[in-house]
């Protein structure tokens, strides 16, 4: 399989004991490259791109048509929208805030929280069938903007010193280890959580991707003469593997959520 070709494009006449004699086109990093659909302005655009778009025109639209004309007694769109703001602000948010503190945070976190899950959802929907999180430049310009904002409210809330001693842990009363623990305290803080808190997701999402890739290419390798029962098996396990992921996609549109709001937490907190 040549790596300009989409996930699930593979010979389909390559299938154990076939004539040409193939092997098995097992998946791994050119699933995770697509030539350029069209180009707009000097600017190639690949599937991932369009999906990480569409995803943004999917949750802007979804959010402006429950909420553009909001009523007393909701409707059904509208019911549907207020119930995944209230899991977001009230599940999420005002747990790890607290009420006062965290309403001004709500929009910020519901956004990345549907663009996140809409992102992770791609994987199973027919014809996108690719997680945009499996990509790792897309988590890592989420982590970016949770690090951004947690590092400017830092140092909002508590002056440059204060933010200092609140990113290291600085604490006369330490003593002799006290210039160890803010060397460890500000290498985890400032260097090691952004990165993190993108690699968790996109491993997640680019693991979960490859497993259901390579379940569902077997099936049809495995499906010729008596090995069509390994090819049952491997459909079974497919369907398996798609009922996991949307477990895991919505978890991880938690999590990452989740850890943004524990930073906010944390730069806002009073230095002791």
């Amino acid at each position: 399989m040549s790596a300009d070709q989409t996930t699930l494009a593979f010979d389909w006449s390559c299938r154990v004991f076939a004539e040409n004699g193939c092997g098995f086109p097992s998946p791994g990093l050119h699933s995770f490259i697509f030539k350029p659909m069209f180009t707009v302005g000097g600017y190639d655009f690949d599937k991932p791109m369009l999906l990480a778009i569409v995803t943004t025109v999917v949750v802007v639209g979804f959010f402006w048509a429950a909420f553009s004309r909001a009523k007393v007694v909701p409707g059904k769109l509208q019911m549907v929208g207020e119930a995944g703001y209230d899991f977001v602000r009230r599940g999420i948010v005002y747990e790890t805030l607290g009420k006062r503190e965290g309403e001004k945070y709500v929009p910020l976190m519901v956004s990345i929280f549907f663009f996140v899950w809409i992102m992770n959802l791609w994987s199973i929907i027919p014809v996108a069938q690719f997680p945009v999180t499996s990509i790792i430049a897309y988590p890592a310009a989420l982590a970016a903007i949770v690090y951004v904002t947690w590092m400017v409210l830092t140092f909002k809330k508590h002056g440059f010193a204060g933010g200092f001693k609140n990113l290291t842990g600085y604490d006369k009363s330490l003593g002799p280890v006290l210039p160890l623990v803010v060397v460890i305290e500000f290498f985890s803080n400032v260097l090691v959580r952004p990165f993190t808190h993108a690699v968790r997701l996109f491993a997640n999402m680019f693991a979960g991707h490859l497993l259901l890739v390579m379940f569902t290419v077997a099936s049809w390798y495995l499906m010729n003469k008596w090995l069509i029962v390994a090819g049952a098996v491997s459909f079974v396990m497919a369907m398996v593997m798609i009922l996991f992921e949307l477990f895991v996609q919505a978890v991880q549109a938690y999590v990452f959520v989740l850890l943004a709001c524990s930073y906010v937490q944390g730069a806002l907190a009073e230095h002791h």
